[in-house]
């Protein structure tokens, strides 16, 4: 028997009956996201080079800096406007900026202050934005509803940021800056308007999560004070875990961002050939992302559990740290850059996520927040200035990979137990508690 289109395209992505609108409105959510950030991502990257490689600590430790100061503010939005509303006002605020980035744009462009203040903004608003999405999504989706259709999420991601660089190299000369910023607002506009379905869709009786009546309500402004994010993961050792996990990360990526950067600028001088280089690198990592994410991370979390997605990556990495050690080359470094973009898009990045789906708002949103924004830029921060006082000892990209192999393999380790915690649901946490509709005087 033929199965219609409908319950094809469902049976494909692993979605049950009244679930395939859903998966889809986050799958182009997060393409809107993605391609617009990738659209300016050669922009920044190529800004990051021109205020100069021996700065990017600082540029670092100023986008620290901005998420200690930003991170009250948001906590403070979300304990007093209604979680539905909520992503209104972020991905409102961002648009504006976006708005004001075009005008500079065109009237600025080769400011070194505005390089430097474009590329911290831009790494703000790229882990803003992105929180905020998966929050909304461990919202709309249970903990077995994010196992079977996380992976699918995400993989709009990756779309998007096949996309994004695609539209940067065909629109950039036509547009400019100034056009890829305006561009980039409209998408983020459009992301705003399917987060609206998706909290519609969860509302509805028989549509979202089993049970949607009598979870928190999304009406009512999410507990705790602008701080209570933090207290609670200082709180909880699952939450302390993943802030671990998250920092190992961090570090992975800044030792290999740095090299990059630093092999790059050395390599192609030219700043047009250098926007080149990181759109190809981008397009590679976000073709290899899809593929993986289409067909084999769903598989690998359905049947090998969560431990399996936040583990593998970091195995690789060690492994690759060690590859670099014997033969420090652009290609080897950029081979291990793409498969640990590849392995953070279609695995760990799901996996994490799917870590936060059974708890309550509260987390889901404000420590959740706390962790993707002060924590990961933290360690941002931390391991740029690590990997600066390491290369005045001298020993080159060796030294650099071995500390990276061994930062590698604890994150491994991390990635495993939490991993395990979570498949068997003990994260010491509470649930979404009881909250019935019926109560709602806001």
């Amino acid at each position: 028997m033929i199965l219609p289109l409908q319950q094809r395209v469902a049976r494909a992505i692993n979605a049950q009956p009244g679930e395939l609108a859903a998966a889809l409105a986050g799958f182009a959510l997060f393409f809107c996201l993605f391609c617009g950030y990738f659209m300016l991502r050669p922009i920044r990257e190529s800004m990051g080079i021109q205020a100069g490689v021996e700065n990017l600590q600082w540029l670092f430790t100023a986008t620290f800096v901005v998420m200690l100061l930003a991170v009250p503010l948001f906590a403070w939005l979300n304990s007093r406007v209604p979680r539905i509303h909520f992503i209104d006002w972020v991905y409102g605020f961002f648009c504006l900026n976006l708005l004001a980035f075009a005008v500079a744009f065109s009237v600025m462009a080769e400011n070194l202050w505005m390089a430097r203040v474009f590329y911290v903004w831009i790494s703000v608003y790229n882990l803003f934005v992105v929180s905020v999405a998966w929050s909304l999504m461990a919202d709309v989706f249970d903990s077995p509803q994010a196992k079977r259709l996380f992976a699918f999420i995400a993989a709009g991601a990756s779309v998007g940021g096949l996309a994004g660089p695609a539209l940067s190299a065909l629109l950039v000369g036509a547009l400019g800056a100034s056009g890829l910023a305006l561009l980039a607002a409209l998408l983020l506009a459009g992301a705003l308007a399917l987060k609206h379905y998706l909290m519609g869709w969860r509302e509805r009786a028989g549509a979202g999560r089993p049970g949607a009546s009598q979870a928190e309500s999304p009406r009512r402004p999410v507990a705790g004070n602008p701080f209570s994010g933090m207290t609670r993961v200082f709180r909880s050792s699952y939450l302390l875990g993943i802030s671990a996990f998250v920092i190992l990360l961090a570090t992975v990526t800044t030792f290999l961002y740095f090299e990059q950067a630093r092999l790059v600028a050395e390599l192609f001088p030219d700043r047009d050939e250098q926007v080149r280089v990181f759109g190809l690198i981008d397009f590679v990592v976000q073709a290899g992302a899809l593929l993986a994410q289409l067909f084999v991370t769903g598989r690998v979390a359905q049947r090998l559990g969560v431990r399996a997605l936040l583990a593998a990556v970091p195995l690789l990495m060690c492994v690759g740290f060690l590859a670099l050690a014997l033969a420090p080359t652009f290609a080897v470094l950029a081979g291990l850059m793409i498969a640990r973009r590849i392995g953070e898009y279609a695995f760990v990045r799901p996996g994490r996520e799917m870590l936060f789906a059974p708890l309550d708002a509260e987390s889901k949103y404000k420590a959740k927040n706390f962790i993707d924004t002060v924590v990961y830029r933290g360690g941002d921060a931390l391991s740029g200035w690590a990997k600066s006082l390491i290369d005045l000892l001298g020993y080159g990209v060796a030294l650099i990979a071995v500390i990276g192999a061994l930062c590698a393999a604890v994150w491994g380790l991390l990635g495993w137990y939490l991993g395990g915690r979570a498949d068997r649901g003990d994260t010491g946490l509470p649930p979404p508690s009881d909250d019935s509709e019926a109560s709602i005087t806001r």
